[in-house]
């Protein structure tokens, strides 16, 4: 069965993914985390445990950095 993270673990492992994925810094990866939150692009994983995965959270952490410097990141929602 797979373990589900609680919301705050979820965006603390995509900050992470950032980090590693993309060698950004902790300041760069949190402020990318902090705008997508900022634009409900996380909410319907708070809403829904199931979301908040590792797999799941290494494609946001993709989606995330690709949309870092779009004006309107919620119009790259899935």
């Amino acid at each position: 069965m797979e373990k589900f993270m609680t919301y705050e673990e979820y965006l603390d492992e995509v900050t992470t993914l950032l980090t590693e994925m993309y060698k950004l810094n902790d300041e760069a990866a949190i402020k990318y985390v902090m705008r997508a939150q900022a634009a409900e692009y996380f909410s319907p994983h708070d809403e829904h445990e199931e979301m908040r995965t590792l797999d799941r959270a290494m494609k946001d952490a993709k989606i995330v950095y690709e949309t870092r410097n779009k004006s309107r990141p919620e119009i790259y929602r899935k």
